[in-house]
């Protein structure tokens, strides 16, 4: 016997199907234009559709863009090869957005990926101690790091601050990529930093500027995305440069007696 969708049944899923886009990628009028008008080629709500599609996947893809690092962090038991005051502010320029984007009540899928990235962030500044050999001093760093975040997001913290803070996330991602590419240099070679995070970082920095600009119409943040890519190239360009480079093995301090 053949299973009949009644007419109710189909008016239920085309209004779950509805909302489900109307929540997370278009506004209603773009649904409207799309799957009543059959209006596809509607330029305005593509831009929506688009952008917000890009974002989801960013804050998607950012859930584990830095997990390789840290697995490579983690098998190698070494922290060779990756700076530490890069990290550092880097973390800056990432807890600058989040504070920023959450004062000026930006949608979640303009900034979202920002919360995954620093968990991952500071998860890699803290095996980097610890690998070190400065686990206390990791742990204290952690601590810090929780405590200016609480004080960031509380209402203690007046919006000027906030955007001061986002302000010097240009010059903060500028002298971290920098100090990464430095070290990359001297070192001639890339030692555990991974291939497949920062490519996915540069491809993610890139469709950032797109989304700041559609959904958020903050000039500050479409610029420091633009300088974010620049600098994440950077990087990129450095891991191709030396991708056949392999760190000198370490030398025994002391030979074995004869």
């Amino acid at each position: 016997m053949r299973h009949v969708i009644s007419p109710k049944m189909a008016a239920s899923v085309v209004e779950s199907f509805r909302e489900l886009l109307v929540k997370f990628l278009m506004p209603e009028k773009c649904f409207d234009e799309f799957f009543v008008n059959f209006n596809l080629l509607h330029v305005p709500c593509l831009k929506v559709a688009l952008s917000k599609g890009l974002g989801i996947g960013i804050i998607l893809g950012s859930v584990m863009v830095k997990l390789p690092q840290i697995i490579k962090l983690y098998r190698a038991k070494s922290g060779e090869g990756l700076s530490f005051n890069s990290i550092l502010l880097e973390m800056l320029a990432i807890t600058g957005t989040m504070a920023y984007s959450i004062a000026n009540n930006f949608p979640f899928s303009a900034w979202g990926e920002a919360l995954f990235l620093i968990v991952q962030t500071v998860t890699i500044g803290f095996l980097i101690q610890h690998y070190g050999g400065n686990t206390l001093r990791g742990v204290g760093f952690l601590a810090v790091y929780i405590a200016l975040v609480s004080l960031l997001l509380s209402p203690l913290v007046p919006m000027a601050v906030i955007t001061a803070m986002q302000a010097t996330n240009m010059p903060a991602v500028v002298v971290s990529r920098l100090i990464q590419a430095a070290t990359n240099y001297r070192n001639g070679h890339t030692g555990q930093l991974s291939a497949l995070t920062v490519f996915l970082l540069f491809a993610g920095s890139l469709a950032r500027i797109f989304t700041s600009v559609q959904e958020t119409g903050d000039s500050l943040m479409a610029l420091t995305y633009c300088v974010s890519s620049a600098c994440n190239g950077l990087i990129a360009g450095q891991l191709l440069y030396y991708w056949n480079a392999r760190p000198a093995p370490k030398r025994k301090a002391k030979k074995k007696a004869a």
